[in-house]
Formats: C-alpha cells, sequence, structure tokens
C-alpha cells in the first residue's frame, strides 16, 4: 500500500487538497468519480497526480495508468511541470514516474518542424501515411531490402558524401529540438529495383523504428523500440521526445505511440478520449478500466464533445468523392464501350477494380448508384444555397464580398422532424441502402485508388460516406441537420457563383451529447472532473452523462467544493445593478441610450484602477464599442482584441504584459478570458459586462435548447444560461491567481446583483463574495478598496 504523502510534490498539502486526494482515492477504488470545483490556488492539478499515481503504484488496484485530458495548453503545461516536482521530491528508493506529452504528427515530424523535404501542417498527414507505406513496402514479405539497409542508405546520403558516409567535411545533416539526426534534410531515395519506381523516396526514421521493433515471433512488444528507458526517463515532453527519438534516428511519431500503453501519466486532450477517428487509430488502448481518467477544465467538456461527436461534410468534399467515384467507375465502363483511357491516367485499370470489387461485398451498380447520388445531392445543395441568396440578399451575385455567415436549417430547429433533405432524397427515388451502402462504397474506392497510385492519400469517398451513413442512421430530436455557410474567397470559382464566396457544409450536429460522454466515462476505471467553474453542480452532472454512470453503471459520484483560500482583504468583488445588458436595452453598438451611457461610465471607473484591466464583452462587436469609449475617458493604452489568428493573440497578450498599466478589451468568447495566466502584477481588475449568452436566433442553438428541453426539463437555463455564467466566472477568475495577488472583480448587469425571474445569481457559488451595488456606489467601493490597501500597506 502507497503512502500519497510520499507521492505529493510538496512540503505540506493544503486543506482542500487533502480532503480532494483522499476522498479521489476512495471513490476510483470503488469505480467511482470525485467531482471537484476549486478556486484558483486549490493545487488540482496536484490533487489529480497524486491521487491518480497513488492508484497506480498501488498493487491492489487494477489501475495502470493516469490519462490527463485538458482543452488548455498551459494547463497541459502545468501537468507537466506538476509531474516533474513529483519526482523531484520522490524517496529516494522510489523509480521515476514515467509521463508522456500526446500531440500531433506535425508537431514531432522531423521533415514539417523544419519544413524541409516538401512538408508543411497541410500534407503532413498524408505524405507521412505515403512515406511509411513505402518504406514497410521495401522491407516487407518480399521487399527488396530490409529496415537496417535502408536506414544506412539515408545515413550515407550527405551531401557531397554519398560514397563514403563519413560524418565530416561538407555533411549536411537534417536538425531539430536542438539535436542532429543522422540523415540529410531532403528524403532519401532507394534507387533502381524498388518496387515502386526507379527512384523511391521513403522515410528513414521510420525505416529505422520497423528496425527497432522485436521479431514478429518473438514474445517483445513495440515498447522494444522506444530508444531510452521507460523506469528513468520520468516526464516526457514533445520536445523531449523528438529529441531523443532523432538523435536514435527513429520516428517520434512512432514512438510515442509505442511508449502510449506504457508510461504512468498520458497527457493528451479531449480529442484522445473522445474523438472517434483519434480514439479508433491511436489511443483506443487506453479506454478501459485500468485508466485513472482526469478532465481537467471539465467545464468545457460538454460542448467540446459535442462539437467532436458531431459530424458534417463540405460542398468540395462531395466534389471530390464524384471524382474519385468516377476515376473508378471509368475504367470499367470504357471497357465495356470499347474505349480505352487517354493521356496515360493513373486511374485504376478494370482488372483491379473488378478484383477489389469481388474481395467487398459492393458491386460496380453500387458504385454507379453512389456517384448519382452524390451528383444529385451537390445539385440540391446548390439550388438550397441559390435559394437562401436569392431570399435573404436580393442582387447577390454582385455584392459576394458583402456575404455574411449563414445557417440554412433544413427543418424547423423547434420541432424534431424529418429533416428537408432526407425527405428530398426519397422523393427523388433514393432509398435508405442508398444512404447506408455509401460508406461502404467508400472504403472499396478509398482502396481502389491507392492501389492503383500506390500512394495511401486520404481520400473523399469514404468521409463522405461515414457522413450519409450517419445521417440516417441519427434520430431528429438529438441531431440537428442543417447546411452551414462559411465565407471563403475562390478565385476560380465563376464571377456570379456563391461557391466563389462560400464554403458550404451539410453538418449533423450532436446537441445532446451527454450520452457520448457518460458512455465514455463509463469505459474508465474512475476518476476526477475538475474546474474552477463547475456550479451548479447537479446541471454539470445531468448533462455530463454523470448521473447515467451513478445511476445506470452504480457507481459513486462525489462532489467537492474548494473555494479561494487567498487573503480575502486582497480583493474586492461587486456585482453591480446597472440595466440588463440585453439587445432590448442596449440596441446596436453605435447607439446612444442610457443603457449604454451607464456601462459606458462604469467601465471607465474601473478602467481607471491602478495597472492592467481586463474588460470581457459578449461580442466582439461590443468589444470594439467598448474600446472606443475607453480611448476617450481613459488616460491608459487601450488594447482591442479582435477575432483573429493565434499568433496576433499571443502578440497582443505580451504587449498587455509589457511596460505599465493598460487596459485589454475583449469578447468573453474569444480565448483571453479562459486558461491565460494573469499572476503577479498582470493585473489588477477585471470586468464583466452582461451575461454572454450566445446568439438564440441561430438555428443550431434554438436546436440545442429544444433537445435540452425534451432531455432536462429547461433548455433555456441548461443550454444557454449555465454555460454563459461559467464564461463570466471564467473571466473573473484571472484576476486573483495567487496570495499574493490584489485586485478587483466586477460583475457588470443587474441580474448578477438581484433577484429576478432571469436573475443568474443563483448559479453563483453559494459563498459568492460578489455584493450587489449600484451603478452610483460603484466608484465609492472602488475608493474605499484603494484607501484600504494604501492603509494597510503604510508603515
Amino acid at each position: 500500500m502507497t503512502d500519497w504523502r510520499s507521492i505529493f510534490g510538496h512540503t505540506e498539502p493544503y486543506e482542500p487538497q487533502v480532503d480532494g486526494i483522499e476522498t479521489a482515492i476512495e471513490a476510483a477504488r470503488d469505480g467511482g468519480y470525485t467531482v471537484i470545483e476549486g478556486a484558483c490556488g486549490t493545487g488540482k492539478t496536484m490533487i489529480a497526480l497524486t491521487a491518480g499515481i497513488d492508484l497506480v503504484r498501488d498493487p491492489d488496484t487494477d489501475y495502470e495508468r493516469v490519462f490527463v485530458l485538458t482543452s488548455v495548453k498551459q494547463q497541459l503545461r502545468q501537468f507537466e511541470e506538476d509531474l516533474e516536482t513529483i519526482n523531484e521530491n520522490l524517496p529516494d528508493d522510489w523509480r521515476p514516474v514515467s509521463g508522456l506529452t500526446l500531440v500531433g504528427k506535425a508537431d514531432v515530424c522531423p521533415y514539417n518542424r523544419e519544413k524541409t523535404a516538401g512538408f508543411d501542417d497541410g500534407t503532413v498527414y498524408d505524405r507521412c501515411e505515403t512515406l511509411r507505406d513505402r518504406t514497410r513496402d521495401l522491407v516487407g514479405e518480399g521487399g527488396d531490402t530490409t529496415a537496417q539497409n535502408l536506414a544506412a542508405r539515408a545515413r550515407s546520403q550527405q551531401i557531397g558524401l554519398a560514397d563514403s558516409g563519413s560524418r565530416g567535411g561538407t555533411a549536411n545533416y537534417l536538425e531539430t529540438a536542438g539535436e542532429p539526426t543522422p540523415y540529410p534534410p531532403d528524403l532519401p531515395e532507394y534507387g533502381e529495383g524498388g518496387p515502386v519506381g526507379a527512384e523511391t523516396e521513403y522515410c528513414p526514421f521510420y525505416a529505422q523504428y520497423l528496425e527497432d521493433l522485436p521479431e514478429e515471433d518473438s514474445e517483445g512488444d513495440a515498447a522494444e523500440a522506444v530508444p531510452y528507458d521507460f523506469t528513468t526517463a520520468g516526464m516526457i515532453t514533445p520536445e523531449d521526445l523528438v529529441a531523443r527519438s532523432v538523435t536514435h534516428g527513429t520516428c517520434p511519431h512512432s514512438v510515442m505511440g509505442a511508449a502510449l500503453g506504457h508510461v504512468e501519466v498520458v497527457i493528451g486532450n479531449y480529442y484522445h478520449a473522445f474523438d472517434p477517428t483519434t480514439t479508433g487509430s491511436f489511443t483506443g488502448a487506453l479506454l478501459d478500466d485500468s485508466t485513472f481518467v482526469v478532465c481537467d477544465e471539465a467545464h468545457m467538456l460538454e460542448p467540446r464533445v459535442r462539437d467532436l461527436v458531431s459530424d458534417g461534410v463540405a460542398d468540395a468534399t462531395l466534389r471530390d468523392a464524384e471524382t474519385e467515384l468516377s476515376r473508378v467507375i471509368q475504367p470499367i465502363k470504357f471497357e465495356r464501350e470499347g474505349r480505352t483511357a487517354e493521356g496515360g491516367s493513373k486511374t485504376a485499370d478494370a482488372d483491379l477494380v473488378r478484383s477489389e470489387l469481388n474481395d467487398s461485398d459492393v458491386t460496380y451498380d453500387e458504385l454507379n448508384r453512389t456517384l448519382e447520388f452524390i451528383r444529385d445531392l451537390r445539385g440540391e445543395l446548390d439550388r438550397r444555397v441559390t435559394a437562401h441568396l436569392d431570399r435573404k440578399h436580393r442582387g447577390w451575385q454582385s455584392n459576394l464580398t458583402d456575404l455574411e455567415d449563414a445557417e440554412i436549417p433544413l427543418r424547423d430547429p423547434g420541432e424534431p422532424a424529418e429533416d428537408e433533405l432526407s425527405a428530398w432524397a426519397r422523393e427523388a427515388g433514393y432509398s435508405d441502402a442508398d444512404w447506408v451502402r455509401a460508406e461502404a462504397v467508400g472504403a472499396v474506392v478509398a482502396r481502389i485508388l491507392n492501389e492503383a497510385e500506390d500512394e495511401d492519400r486520404t481520400r473523399a469517398a469514404p468521409a463522405v460516406g461515414r457522413v450519409l451513413g450517419e445521417w440516417y442512421r441519427r434520430d431528429h430530436t438529438d441531431y440537428f441537420r442543417e447546411i452551414e455557410l462559411e465565407r471563403t474567397w475562390n478565385e476560380t470559382e465563376p464571377a456570379d457563383s456563391w461557391r466563389r464566396a462560400y464554403t458550404a457544409r451539410i453538418a449533423l450536429h450532436n446537441c445532446v451529447p451527454s450520452d457520448a460522454i457518460g458512455d465514455r466515462l463509463a469505459k474508465f476505471g474512475g476518476g476526477i472532473l475538475m474546474s474552477a467553474t463547475l456550479e451548479p453542480m447537479d446541471a454539470f452532472t445531468e448533462v455530463t452523462g454523470l448521473q447515467y454512470v451513478e445511476r445506470e453503471e452504480e457507481r459513486p459520484v462525489v462532489e467537492r467544493r474548494y473555494g479561494l483560500h487567498f487573503p480575502a482583504e486582497n480583493r474586492e468583488s461587486f456585482a453591480v445593478a446597472a440595466p440588463k445588458f440585453t439587445y432590448d436595452n442596449r440596441g446596436h453598438p453605435g447607439e446612444e441610450n442610457p443603457t449604454r451611457r451607464q456601462y459606458a461610465n462604469a467601465i471607465a471607473k474601473i478602467a481607471r484602477v491602478s495597472g492592467n484591466v481586463l474588460v470581457g464583452m459578449p461580442s466582439y462587436a461590443e468589444a470594439e464599442w467598448a474600446a472606443g469609449v475607453l480611448e476617450d475617458r481613459v488616460s491608459k493604452p487601450i488594447l482591442l482584441d479582435a477575432s483573429t489568428d493565434d499568433e496576433a493573440t499571443e502578440s497582443l497578450k505580451s504587449e498587455f504584459f509589457a511596460g505599465d498599466g493598460k487596459v485589454l478589451v475583449t469578447s468573453l468568447r474569444g480565448t483571453l478570458t479562459e486558461g491565460v495566466d494573469y499572476s503577479g502584477d498582470r493585473l489588477a481588475a477585471a470586468v464583466v459586462c452582461g451575461v454572454p449568452i450566445v446568439n438564440t436566433s441561430s438555428p443550431r442553438t434554438e436546436a440545442v435548447r429544444r433537445a435540452y428541453d425534451d432531455a432536462f426539463g429547461d433548455g433555456f437555463t441548461y443550454a444557454l444560461t449555465i454555460p454563459a455564467v461559467r464564461k463570466a466566472r471564467q473571466a473573473i477568475g484571472r484576476v486573483i491567481r495567487s496570495p499574493e495577488d490584489v485586485g478587483v472583480r466586477v460583475l457588470l448587469d443587474e441580474r448578477y446583483a438581484r433577484d429576478s425571474w432571469d436573475s443568474v445569481r443563483e448559479f453563483l457559488p453559494e459563498d459568492s463574495e460578489f455584493q450587489p451595488v449600484s451603478p452610483d456606489m460603484l466608484d465609492v467601493g472602488l475608493e474605499r478598496f484603494r484607501s484600504r490597501l494604501e492603509s494597510d500597506s503604510s508603515p
């Protein structure tokens, strides 16, 4: 039996940490879950790691690993750091706890990291699969060489040294993660005699990995190909993994997969546990009762999983699937018509097509029928998009640049019923079988084309087939179907075509992901779900399927709440009873009215607090309005966050942190109000304006609300209000991050301050410190807090 205090990474745990660790261990021994709402400073990452590692190291449990899921990069790094702290403070006679962080191929492929050999983030997955297949073909049964020979050839193919193979002079080695690799920056080639032509590119890193694998008839497993010792390595970050792998000349991504089932702590994101494609191809072995799972930032579990278990297919993908089907059908069609394909096309020949069809249950007639179905589906999609634009934007062909993103619902969002696309297909003569068989047809088409071209690429036909099959199988209450139009620009499309301005997609949205979450959580042995913002707990356990785990699986679900334990005198918290910041009250951002004047005055008062101030608005349009107001009223620099890329956001954040006090204005739907560390003097005050409920006029939002009505009884509260309050609490939570932090937190909207029919005060924690004040008393409260701080700091 282990002693969790020997694992805990610090000298003395906080009282909440003692309770949290012991509660989680006890619940997990019974196959249960612990749900923790813990304010910043609770030490939730250390609670989770300590409890999980204790269970893994205890020989009396079946737990073999801790699987951490987090949606925020900063939190991922926090888990890495806490595991390193644990290892640094373990008893001398204990072996280190092994850990591994999971990332994608783009992050670890040596060629892609250095953007050499024609690799980039958009092509790395397809190129990797093709090169792996070629490498396997060269060394497989009947292959022309060995993996050892391929790796050795690559080592010798240095610039100017192809014959000598020496490691000096003009040799040019690929370097990445601060380490040289044994290979040149460009892909090596296998000469005359290769199975795919005179010069066959292959991956030397993968060749070395194949060489390091144990023989097929041995009792070893893939872990023997990992070029470091699990028992002494401790926490392996992605940079560590790449550095250790490439110096040995082996493939980092393959090493990651080989190590996956053997380390004690695996750190990843929600994709690794809930995305069907990722679990099917990579992490599926972790989804069993030997895994203690940790869902960090668990307030995001429901929306993230909803996206992962929804599906859809773009118009361009439908077009590509059409082309792929035509290329497979063409050889047999031409043969029957006595024609031959022109121009030396790589299209499969008739014998290959017949052979693959004979080895499957797909017929030639089904290929033709699926092609016809997809072609007609594209035509119907085109008709519906055109009709929508004609109805909503008269003369749109001459104003393509003025079009905005849009949704075209395929049924009334508030009334579950058969969608219009399914009804169209039935009336057009397409049967249930045409929807269902598209999946098998797509798989065969991809296999034929990959065989014909000897290139394992991501094909469109399987994706289209999968979506068509799901479209038929899923119900119309929990799933909502629509056409999504996303702004883009494509000069190759005709000047009067909507395809020049839009990417269209038929989408199948999972409105209620609680079943998918609950089913997946039930596969694990137990675990922890934790965040600073989970209240109200009963709503959280319902929408995440935990009530199913408790009731149907008869496994315990234990709740714990830990508030801020930092000095109360260092913070002041207000809920200001300003008029509701709703569209009916405030109007458009450019309008002048009493509500906007009150908010402008209040925001300006808070922005004048000494130091950095964060202003969170319900949208980017409102953020732009607020920034304009503050430019005229506050002497500090005003920084406006817009809906831009990660690089621009990081640059803005760095500017905010540097130098003297500034005001940063952003949307509560952006990335600067969650998962960002504002500790120390980085933030002196934060204000949230309004309750950031998403656009309720969106058809998808309306469908989710209706589905939640059916599932939980109050769709508006469960689907809209509670997530909005969590967003607000996340933003406010940026201010106080340590015992030394001093700051002001303001919720600006009477719904936070007063009880009423639409009040959200009940969704704040029971011990909420947010004291209601009127707008005209806000400056009095701010001045009182400033004076108290000055008095406390005087000698």
